[in-house]
């Protein structure tokens, strides 16, 4: 393939890939990471080797921050794992009731209802519904940095090879 052609091939990897996070449906950060690895190894020798495991381990860096710091002010708000694991399908479920809208219509009621059952109280299941969705939009964030500086070293990479 030539140089062109995989670097094409690689832009459009990317932007699949920040759609894929933006829209749930595709494993964004992934697609992102092995635009990379396409380039590596199109590319070939060291430089393009060492610009990948520079990406993997931002890309592993992001995947654990993307868990963790999020998870940690859900279980400050009391939020717990079974009630995200509930959001996920009824996220699933309402992708398919609901087309478009479904999958966030779902798992917002799915939080705010498993929290309902709860807590017995409106105000402190929409409260932890909130905190979720923040979560989400977080972790969303951190995903979307992640893939924003793996695209960084990518460039860095193809202009150092360039050279």
């Amino acid at each position: 393939m030539s140089e062109t052609a995989t670097l094409v091939v690689c832009a459009l990897l990317i932007i699949v890939g920040v759609i894929g996070i933006v829209v749930p449906v595709l494993p964004g950060l992934l697609l992102v990471l092995l635009a990379v690895l396409v380039w590596a190894i199109s590319t070939g020798g060291g430089i393009a080797w060492t610009v990948f495991a520079v990406a993997a381990a931002v890309y592993a860096t992001g995947v654990a921050a993307q868990f963790l710091l999020p998870g940690r002010r859900l279980k400050a708000q009391g939020v717990g794992m079974g009630t995200l694991m509930l959001a996920v399908l009824g996220g699933i479920v309402g992708f398919f009731v609901i087309p478009v809208v479904g999958a966030f219509a779902g798992f917002v009621l799915a939080i705010f209802l498993v929290e309902l059952s709860r807590s017995r109280s409106r105000e402190h299941a929409w409260t932890r519904t909130k905190a979720a969705l923040r979560a989400i939009v977080h972790s969303m964030g951190i995903e979307l940095m992640t893939a924003f500086a793996i695209t960084v070293i990518l460039v860095v990479g193809v202009v150092v090879t360039k050279v």
